[in-house]
């Protein structure tokens, strides 16, 4: 894991240039690409066979369904292509076990015949990585679910509004598709150079090698011959314990799910339940005995090295124990202690939840006068501060980059632009057939025009008027190119979602729909465009053909799209009060990620930014911290140029320091101790003293775990949901027993149901 961390040592570049002009057909110049991706190629292997396309097909819709489904859920579960990528391999081999390896001719009139075969022999790592590409369509590449889904569900679950079906099929799929046209012809700049070698593609292809090596016998570090478990059969057993656990914190006993002792020992404390709670508080101490919980939000942490754990670590203990208490209970920022601690919904000034739907007209706009009665929107201080980090965040990231890898990337730029090919593009252009460029010309064309149509004739659906999508198409197609460089040498991808829901809030405000789907047609386009490239380097170093990636993961978007928009369809009109439970029910449809997306289309869009962060708003200040954040990585440069012999200067990563919280809200602290604590186990203590153990059977654990949770999930949802079938007792009633954190502690402020009066 840590060898796809780019160290960019600047006195390597020369020595990298040097050897490349004296030997055009050398290996990759990158160390990692060298130790990592095989330099060979068998294109006689079978991609396009059965296996494949039935394997293939399973995958992308069932993990269309599972992360739509949990996407709803307080502990939204995200299922990545590392579970498929693992569970694929055994029902790959045992296909090729079974199925029958005789050969028929297929005839199509006027198309020739040709001759196939259900069984073309032993499953190859090839379908494998066509696979495993095919089911992250069905993960949306990695962000659970499509994005504009979320609009669908803040129109019909929070503003009580209608969408048609068509509209939003078309929203989902235009959303999803449009970078792909433009991202197909940046291919030759940031696919093919070596020099481009996307570090995060690099952890995939070792768990591939991984994977096929014989699985017989290995040396333990006391070069013994020692019988080990077979990887498939540690993964069903895992992921039967996982099954079979998950009935506890999912169902019978679901205080598991955040077990905050802070509060069982000062029950009636409201500043202790606002220290301990895991879910709305500040989680000191809380920690979780539930998978779905640990996994939510940040993805499994098993998967993730541990410098990227440590990094997450400092800036969130820096931001969350202590700037959090400084400016709510030192400070009283923006008058902190009218408002929990902890929360993301929004306030009026004396601290009483904003009635959102009174200031929305029947245009589906503001309603200037309704606003003008309840006063200014409020944020909770975490809230409010969230933004602020992200904004600097955003400015750090820009800065970071251009003094920290400024010089590498220039570097790698102009020694691709030189047209040197390494081993994997000489064997790519060798063996396969490229990717017509009118494909992407005519795939870019097709879904301008759709979308086109969608802003004209369904505009009273999506509110965005036609040159809102040609400026989003703009600015993404714009930042497309530079951020895949950035993303490509230094793995770091800055967002335009804040960008674009800001100019947009500012050019088009009271009209909070338009607002998420101008960001969603801006950040999500640029976003799947650079997904795209990724997987597409990623079937570079596999030597998958290109045409076979390239159907692949257009089919798979479509198709996970499609099931996204069903699966969301089906729950928002069959499930009772979702989005909105009773809390005494401990009901799991609590949307959270949907929670956040409503609220940032009203501060963006219904209100806008000038009546939040500008001069009619209570947050103008927070702007500052674009500017904190453009100079913060010039300081840290500075000193390391002045002491170059420290080398924990350079260690310094604001961008991640800054955006550690940046999950939170929706995620709650008892996701990020849980997290900490389960990757720093694994991936520092186990990787160092187990390394064996860690190499054979980590990421197989986390894709067990994941596979366990979603299946047990599903069928607690069918059995026990359907019928609303509960359990009732300490550990189900009030799963938390942290009541007392979402309560203000302001003096002179309306009481607030459940709360103590101060």
């Amino acid at each position: 894991m840590g060898s796809v961390e780019m160290e960019s040592p600047t006195h390597k570049l020369k020595h990298q240039e040097k050897e490349e002009d004296e030997d055009e057909d050398e290996e990759s110049p990158i160390e990692e690409v060298r130790l990592t991706v095989p330099t060979t190629d068998d294109p006689t292997q079978s991609v396009w066979t059965f296996r494949m396309w039935v394997l293939g097909l399973i995958s992308c819709v069932l993990l269309s369904f599972l992360n739509q489904f949990f996407s709803y859920r307080t502990s939204p579960l995200i299922i990545t292509q590392i579970t498929v990528q693992v569970a694929t391999l055994p029902l790959g081999r045992l296909m090729a076990a079974l199925l029958p390896t005789s050969k028929f001719n297929l005839k199509i009139p006027g198309c020739g015949s040709w001759k196939l075969s259900l069984n073309p022999g032993p499953f190859n790592m090839k379908e494998h990585v066509l696979i495993t590409i095919f089911a992250n369509a069905g993960a949306a590449f990695g962000n659970g679910s499509a994005y504009a889904v979320g609009i669908v569900n803040i129109i019909k679950a929070f503003y009580g509004r209608n969408i048609s079906f068509v509209a939003a099929w078309l929203l989902i799929i235009t959303t999803q598709v449009l970078g792909y046209g433009w991202a197909g012809l940046l291919r030759k700049y940031v696919v093919e150079p070596s020099h481009m070698w996307w570090p995060s593609t690099l952890v995939q292809i070792s768990l591939f090698r991984a994977l096929h090596e014989k699985e017989d016998e290995e040396e333990d570090p006391a070069n013994e011959k020692k019988k080990r478990m077979s990887r498939s059969k540690f993964f069903v057993i895992v992921l039967a314990c996982s099954f079979v656990w998950y009935l506890f914190p999912g169902y019978l006993f679901q205080t598991l799910q955040s077990i905050s002792w802070v509060c069982w020992a000062f029950p009636n404390s409201v500043t202790a339940h606002q220290l301990g709670s895991g879910f709305s508080g500040l989680g000191l101490g809380a920690f979780s005995l539930d998978w779905a919980t640990t996994a939510s939000f940040l993805f499994s942490p098993l998967i993730s090295p541990f410098f990227a754990i440590a990094n997450v670590f400092f800036g969130y203990v820096l931001i969350m124990y202590m700037v959090i208490p400084i400016s709510y209970w030192g400070l009283n920022v923006y008058n902190a202690k009218n408002f929990p601690i902890y929360s993301a919904d929004l306030f009026t000034g004396n601290g009483q939840p904003y009635n959102i739907t009174q200031i929305v007209n029947s245009r589906f706009e503001i309603d200037k006068d309704e606003y003008a009665k309840q006063g200014k929107v409020n944020l909770s201080m975490f809230f409010a501060l969230t933004y602020g980090f992200g904004f600097a965040t955003i400015a750090s990231t820009l800065t970071h980059v251009a003094l920290f890898y400024g010089r590498e990337i220039y570097y790698r730029w102009k020694a691709s632009a030189k047209g040197k090919v390494d081993v994997h593009t000489r064997l790519m252009r060798r063996n396969y057939k490229d990717i017509p460029a009118y494909w992407f010309y005519v795939l870019l064309t097709l879904t301008l025009l759709v979308s086109l149509a969608l802003t004209i004739f369904m505009k009273d659906d999506i509110q965005m008027p036609f040159w809102g999508l040609l400026f989003a198409a703009l600015i993404a197609f714009l930042f497309t190119l530079p951020i895949s460089i950035i993303t490509a040498t230094t793995n770091q991808t800055p967002g335009l979602n804040i960008i674009t829901e800001y100019a947009m809030g500012l050019i088009y405000p009271g009209k909070p729909i338009a607002n998420v789907c101008f960001k969603t047609y801006g950040y999500m386009s640029m976003l799947q465009a650079i997904s795209f490239l990724s997987d597409f380097k990623l079937g570079h170093y596999m030597k998958i053909p290109p045409r076979s990636m390239f159907l692949v993961q257009f089919l798979g978007t479509i198709i996970a799209g499609t099931v996204n928009l069903s699966v969301a369809w089906y729950l928002l009109s069959n499930v009772d009060q979702i989005c909105h439970p009773d809390p005494k029910s401990n009901s799991p449809w609590t949307c959270p990620n949907d929670h956040v997306f409503f609220d940032a289309s009203v501060i963006w869009g219904l209100v806008g930014p000038k009546r939040i962060f500008g001069p009619l708003g209570n947050y103008g200040a927070l702007n500052w911290f674009f500017l904190g954040g453009i100079i913060g990585p010039v300081i840290v440069w500075l000193c390391h140029k002045a002491f170059p012999k420290v080398s924990w200067i350079p260690l310094i990563n604001l961008p991640v320091l800054l955006g550690a919280t940046a999950y939170m809200p929706p995620a709650a602290a008892v996701n990020y101790n849980s997290w900490i604590l389960v990757g720093t186990i694994f991936n520092f203590f186990v990787f160092r003293y187990r390394k064996m153990w860690w190499k054979r059977y980590n990421y197989i654990l986390s894709a067990a775990l994941d596979a366990g949770v979603a299946f047990m999930a599903v069928l607690l949802y069918f059995s026990t949901g359907l019928e609303d079938i509960n359990v009732h007792w300490w550990g189900t009633d009030n799963p938390q027993h942290c009541d007392l954190a979402e309560c203000p502690t302001a003096k002179g402020i309306p009481a607030v149901d459940g709360c103590p009066v101060f």
